[in-house]
């Protein structure tokens, strides 16, 4: 176990805090704020418990320069309404100059002040040494909760913990608690779906995966790379031929661990990607070779929500089909909709699922959903985040 921002002493303290403001832009305006809020109740601790706040981000990806369209100053005007008070915010190029330390240095107790872009710093992404230094300097603590870039060593999320004492926020305690409980002492039956478009992405994860699960339901784009392994026709489907031999033996360790591995009976096809094209559905083994599967079929989704049904805990990660066209979303829908109703603890891996149930208007039925798509993925690979490792044990 990690500690956390309440294993240690705040008030007075200058306390660093790494967040993941790396929020979606549409002419200058926020159009996501959720990684903001899911921020807020570890800043607001911080805020009532008198310490100083001094919190760092990145945005988009500026490449080490100073570019002006992914300044946070738009996050520090969101988290001023947010929180109902100033948040200071100087717009440096270098991130931190002496003007910032001073400011660092005058905030008095409740105070909260928002770095600029530490991409703007090209020592950020190599953890260079100098760059972790200089923002070491601005606090007394150290507190990462940015779970979407933990799985990264950057300047930000590990390289300071070398200065200062570092401990976790209450998001990236939470996302270790859900997903380290699900994949080290998960309630069973626990099923794992995976899904989205390359098998080769996620090999790491099924190998994991394949040892702890009682059930693994393979759909979406991946599920084609599958179908061909088996000596399917899949037309001109999606395929991640590199990974061919790869599913072969996937499917073997499944059979040899006694996971049961689920895979569609039926898909949904149609002969250009393209939401308005003609569809059909079929069965796996009828794809007409000048049609491509876009998403799970009717019967693929009601054997899916048998499984579910009786499921206690539940990891999803990838869509069932190209869910952001209407046509093909059913799939996704489905098992968006079987969790929901499920009893089941249900954990979303961020990025396309997340999206997913946010926008089928799920997201308030899951219990938890991920805020980092690499970096939930890389947990459930059983990898080591370097953000994480470097906080401190209880």
């Amino acid at each position: 176990m990690k500690k956390t921002v309440r294993d240690i002493e705040i008030k007075g303290k200058k306390a660093l805090v790494r967040c993941d403001f790396n929020v979606p832009m549409q002419d200058g305006k926020i159009t996501d704020d959720i990684r903001i809020t899911s921020a807020l109740p570890t800043i607001k601790y911080l805020i009532e418990g008198g310490a100083k706040v001094i919190l760092m981000s990145h945005m988009g990806r500026p490449k080490g320069e100073a570019k002006m369209e992914f300044t946070l100053k738009p996050v520090a005007d969101r988290l001023s309404e947010l929180l109902g008070q100033d948040v200071t915010f100087i717009s440096a190029a270098e991130v931190v100059n002496q003007e910032v330390a001073d400011a660092a240095a005058a905030l008095e107790e409740g105070q909260v002040m928002l770095l600029e872009n530490v991409r703007f710093r090209k020592e950020e992404t190599k953890n260079e040494e100098g760059f972790s230094k200089e923002l070491a300097q601005l606090g007394d603590i150290f507190v990462n909760d940015a779970f979407g870039t933990a799985h990264r060593a950057h300047c930000s999320t590990a390289g300071v913990a070398d200065y200062l004492p570092a401990v976790s926020g209450f998001l990236i305690e939470k996302e270790v608690q859900f997903l380290g409980g699900a994949v080290e002492n998960p309630e069973r039956p626990f099923v794992a779906i995976m899904g989205g478009a390359k098998v080769g992405d996620k090999i790491p994860v099924i190998e994991n995966l394949i040892n702890k699960v009682d059930t693994l339901i393979i759909g979406g784009g991946m599920s084609y790379t599958f179908f061909k392994a088996m000596g399917l026709e899949i037309g001109t489907s999606i395929l991640d031929e590199p990974s061919l031999e790869l599913a072969k033996e996937l499917m073997v360790k499944a059979k040899e661990a006694g996971v049961d591995m689920i895979l569609p009976v039926d898909v949904v096809c149609a002969k250009e990607f393209a939401n308005d094209s003609e569809t059909i559905t079929c069965d796996i083994d009828a794809i007409p070779a000048d049609m491509m599967g876009l998403d799970m079929g009717p019967k693929s989704v009601a054997a899916v929500k048998k499984v579910l049904a009786e499921a206690k805990t539940v990891v999803w990660n990838g869509p069932m089909g190209v869910f952001e066209m209407s046509s093909f979303a059913g799939g996704t829908i489905g098992v968006a909709e079987a969790l929901a109703e499920s009893e089941a603890v249900t954990i979303i891996g961020g990025g396309d699922s997340a999206a997913a149930v946010e926008q089928f208007g799920f997201a308030d039925k899951m219990t938890h959903i991920s805020t980092g798509g690499g970096a939930s993925l890389e947990f459930l690979e059983g990898k080591v985040l370097p953000g994480i490792a470097v906080l401190e044990d209880k």
